[in-house]
This record gives structure tokens, sequence and C-alpha cells, in this order.
């Protein structure tokens, strides 16, 4: 489904740390506010936090993964596929604090900077521009240059023709050129994506110690024109469709036989995670049934009930497992019982409603405040696996006030669980036995 870029104007509102927008900001535990006060009561020195923000620090904590991957003993021969440049993740506040990854296309490779969506399916990069994103890092509070994608340049380019498989707008096709055209709307503030179909070489490698590199073609779209939030600052540089449908990558590559068909998604509480394609999972995870939609199959799944805090709440409710959302949105009446259920069992003062906040029940923390005392968040899914909520609250700062809020936000369309409940996980997407797995999981160890 499309409806992966609704929230993305929120998190942008809530993230922008700086002020610059709403003068207010959140903290993780590896926040510049959270590491002063490891400095400051001796639990931690400078040293154990690189500085954030800047191309060193993600390019540190690339060079890390990639040292923890050559201590692997993973065979070879039956393990994963990754990206050309390892299977890391890095969510950044600067490109809208998605999930992104870098991904090598064509002949000679040339560098993508993709952001990775599991609620939609086409992957798509900017090429033969009419209206694209800005290539100057700079503009994203970043100093790293973005690529556009010329089929002119690479050797192995191919074009899609109307009568291919994949075409879904052959009747839009034109008889002078016989390309094959696509167009993608989001919700997201009349957010799209328009061009043409084409075929090139994706860079990939084997996971393990003895790393063999492999290229495949995918296809994907060659965004001429785009609108909206990624004119904005999301996903300027492309994104990377993890759907269902048979037109994305891991559709691909499966029924080429390169991979089993699943693959594994790791959310790091400090935004590292890691993206492992043909990844299973592990016996000891736990799983619950997709429940497909045939018209459109996605991830979603059936929530049997609620505990939160010491209360459980009884029903039955659909959710869209979506890595291209940053919070988790709930409809009627399933957001309100979690809500006031969460409500009744908080002690601190509930702060007035801001329309500055995107969330509805914000409370003032104190220096006596706590955080044992957050009421917990626990989704039983058919099956009964427990789907534990690491992080159901987010603290914001304002001025002169602190304030942590139940990071949900009430939707009038469909129920999603968002990055925010799935961070601490590796989540696997199973296709092949159509099930969704989850395991606590640190993402800087390396799958095992």
């Amino acid at each position: 489904m499309d409806h992966s870029l609704t929230p993305l104007l929120l998190l942008i509102l809530v993230y922008l740390c700086d002020g610059r927008i709403f003068s207010f900001e959140m903290h993780h535990r590896y926040s510049d506010r959270v590491r002063k006060w490891s400095h400051e009561t001796g639990r931690a020195s400078p040293g154990d936090w690189p500085l954030k923000g800047s191309v060193d620090y993600y390019a540190a904590l690339l060079q890390h993964d990639r040292a923890l991957r050559g201590r692997s003993t993973l065979s070879d021969s039956d393990g994963p596929l990754s990206f050309a440049d390892g299977n890391s993740t890095i969510r950044l506040t600067s490109l809208g604090f998605l999930h992104y990854a870098s991904v090598k296309l064509g002949t000679p490779g040339m560098k993508f900077l993709v952001a990775l969506d599991t609620g939609s399916d086409l992957f798509w990069v900017p090429c033969e521009c009419s209206r694209c994103a800005p290539t100057d890092g700079t503009t994203y509070a970043s100093d790293f240059e973005l690529s556009i994608y010329n089929p002119k340049i690479s050797s192995t380019s191919k074009k899609v023709d109307c009568n291919h498989s994949l075409c879904y707008r052959h009747n839009k096709c034109l008889e002078t050129s016989n390309e094959c055209p696509y167009m993608v709307s989001y919700v997201s503030a009349e957010t799209s994506t328009t061009g043409v179909l084409v075929q090139d070489l994706l860079h990939l490698t084997t996971e393990g110690s003895h790393r063999e590199v492999l290229k495949a073609y995918v296809t994907f779209g060659c965004g001429r024109v785009q609108t909206g939030s990624f004119l904005d600052g999301a996903a300027p540089n492309g994104l990377f469709g993890l759907g269902m449908d048979k037109i994305s990558v891991p559709s691909i590559l499966s029924s080429e036989g390169l991979i089993r068909n699943s693959f594994s998604m790791c959310f790091g509480q400090d935004g590292i995670g890691r993206i492992s394609f043909g990844d299973l999972g592990s016996n000891d995870q736990q799983e619950t049934p997709f429940s497909v939609n045939s018209f459109h199959p996605n991830y979603t799944v059936i929530s049997t009930g609620l505990r939160v805090g010491m209360s459980v709440i009884d029903t039955d409710f659909t959710a869209l497992f979506d890595s291209g959302t940053s919070f988790t949105y709930l409809m009627d009446p399933i957001y309100t019982m979690l809500s006031k259920s969460f409500h009744s069992q908080v002690r601190e003062k509930r702060r007035p409603a801001d329309s500055r906040i995107p969330f509805e029940y914000c409370y003032y923390m104190s220096p006596e405040s706590n955080a044992s005392l957050i009421p917990s968040v626990t989704l039983t899914m058919k099956g009964d696996g427990q789907f534990f909520v690491y992080e159901p609250v987010l603290v914001i700062s304002t001025q002169n006030e602190l304030l942590y809020c139940l990071a949900v936000v009430k939707s009038t369309e469909l129920n999603i669980i968002g990055q925010n409940f799935m961070t601490g996980y590796r989540v696997v997407f199973n296709r092949e036995k159509l099930t969704l797995g989850w395991k606590k999981f640190d993402c800087k160890c390396f799958y095992n």
C-alpha cells in the first residue's frame, strides 16, 4: 500500500531537534541531552558517543558494522544477501527521519541513498529529471552529494517495453517510444513519483566472512517528476519499495532463485539498523500470520488484544507493519481504548493539547518522574504471540519544560504499526510462510 508517507509531515515536525520550526525536541537514549546527563553523572565518557549528524558519524558506524561482519562465521553458500555496501541501515533526521541504505545501480555502479519502505512496492530513483529534489547535500543539513540515474550512461541499462509483464500502465504507452510509464501516488501532501520503468543491475553481496559479489537485474522506476514530500527532504534520492507485489525487489530476487522469499529489518534504538534479503529469522522468534488481501497483498497482521500497564483490552484489529512510517497510527475505537487506558494509569499531570505536537496524550516530567512507572504497551497477535513495545513514549523538551507523550497518532484511514513500535526488534517479513516474525535484537550484532 502507498500509505507509508502519510506521517512524513508529522515526523519532520517532531524531530527537527534544533528548534528551527517549533522550538521543541525529542530525545532517545543516545541524544545529546541524554549524553550530557550521562557525562555529568559519570555514567559515560565523551568518547562513548560519536558526534552525531555528520557524515563522519555515519561513516564510522558503517565501518564498525563492516568490522563486525568480518568476524562472522556464517556459511556463504546459504546465507542471505545484502547490498554491495553491506546490510547496515541508518535513520536520518535530516532526510525525513526514515531508515536509509546505500544501494549501487548500473555499470559503472552509481550509489543512491534510498529510503526503505515496506508499505509500498516500487523501487525508484531520480532520473532524467524534469522535477526532482536538489542533489546538493547541504540542502539536507549533510555534506554528501546525491546521485541522479542516467540510463544512457549505464552500459547495462535496458528499457522496459509496454509488453513487459511488469508494465501495469501499458494502456498509457505512447506508440512513438514504447516506454512503459509508471505513476505512484502517496497520501502525504500530494506526494507522487512519475516516470518510466527501466531495468539495470543491482549490486549485491553474500553475507558472511567470504563475501561474494552478485549482480541481479531488477526493474525500477526512472523517476522524472517528483512532487510533495519528495521535494521537501523525504527520500530525495529514491524510495526502495519492499512490498509483496511482484515488482518489488524482494519479489524479483526470489523469483530469480537468488534468495528465499523472505527478508528482515532490524530497528535499533540508536537509529542504526540492518536489512537482510533471504533471511528467515530464527526458530525462537515469535510469529503471526499475515492477513493477506488478494487484491493488493501487504504486511497486515491481526492483533487480538492489547495490554496497557495492568489493564487488558480484549478487541481485534488489523494493522499494517510499515517501515516507512515513524510513528504508530490507530483508528477508533482502538486509539481511544489504548489512550484512555494509558492515561488512567499515568501519575503525572497531563499537558493541555498543543497543535504543534502531533500526540494527544502528553505529560509533564518532574525530577521525581520514574520511567518504570510509565504504563507498558503489549500487543497480543493472532496465534498468541506477544509484541512488547519497547518505546511507547517519546520525550519532548520545549524551551522551558520536559514532557513525555504516548507516541500514537489518531488515524482516520488505517492502522499502522510504525518504526517506533518496531524499535528493538529484528522483524522478519516471511513471504513464503506469509508470516511476520519478531525477536528482541541488538542490531549492531551480525545476524546468526
